[in-house]
């Protein structure tokens, strides 16, 4: 998993942790360019992790953007 979507996925975790939904769309938006029916997958399968940390939200992060380049 790369740095970039683990720290993306620490700041995004943490507006979900607090139901800040706002600024997680916001983020998502604004930062990561996702179209609003993405942010919502995003959020929806985020909040439903049985363990939220950081390398399972990068997971999900990674399944909706483009692959790295390597």
């Amino acid at each position: 998993m790369s740095s970039m979507w683990m720290s993306q996925a620490r700041c995004l975790k943490e507006m979900i942790d607090a139901n800040d939904e706002t600024k997680a769309h916001m983020y998502l938006e604004q930062l990561m360019l996702f179209p609003l029916d993405i942010q919502d997958k995003i959020i929806e399968e985020i909040s439903h992790l049985s363990s939220c940390n950081s390398n399972a939200v990068a997971n999900i992060i990674g399944n909706y953007s483009m692959m790295d380049l390597r």
